[in-house]
């Protein structure tokens, strides 16, 4: 691989009022591209191909976290109040330091959460009878009649998402997404 200096290249932002900040392009094969992003690194005159498919999965993780946050709020709730509920339509009481966890989120944070949704009626706090020192959350009858519709609305659109990948695009998806997991895991092991 070629080395660079930054200093020596020519490097400035593409033309995004021309493109778009995330205009597409299709390449010689027909794979689809970000024009922005390959003029971007298009100077830099090495092989680019590892920063722009990384680009285009920080790209394709933005606007799938910007769609899932404007369905929820479409449904009165933030992201993260839906993926707590979600997680107790799914796992029944859980203690609140566990959805932490399965949530990747902070304690702090998942408090916040339960407090709203516990203040909407749609999650209540009980007791842990197995740890007196633990507090469980669990889905209230309005919180789980409210996320089982949701829930089946979430997948019909999972489903549009994802329109025009056949089942094989799919399973690639999510093996190669899950070797990039793999991956940085390993890295952040170091």
């Amino acid at each position: 691989m070629k080395q660079f200096n930054m200093k020596e290249t020519n490097m400035k932002p593409p033309e995004t009022e021309a493109h778009g900040v995330h205009a597409m392009g299709r390449d010689e094969a027909g794979r689809l591209y970000s024009i922005g992003m390959r003029e971007l690194v298009k100077p830099l005159g090495v092989d680019t191909s590892a920063v722009e498919a990384l680009a285009a999965l920080r790209i394709a993780g933005k606007s799938l976290r910007m769609m899932q946050e404007r369905w929820a709020e479409t449904h009165h709730l933030s992201e993260g109040r839906l993926g707590v509920m979600f997680r107790l339509l799914r796992v029944g009481d859980c203690q609140l330091g566990d959805l932490a966890d399965e949530l990747d989120s902070t304690p702090r944070n998942i408090t916040g959460l339960v407090d709203h949704l516990e203040r909407d009626g749609l999650v209540e706090r009980v007791p842990d009878t197995q740890d007196r020192r633990s507090v469980r959350a669990r889905l209230t009858p309005a919180g789980r009649e409210r996320i089982e519709s949701i829930w089946k609305e979430g997948l019909e659109h999972q489903f549009e998402v994802v329109q025009g990948m056949s089942k094989d695009d799919l399973a690639q998806l999510r093996h190669l997404c899950l070797q990039l997991v793999e991956n940085a895991r390993k890295e952040l092991g170091k």
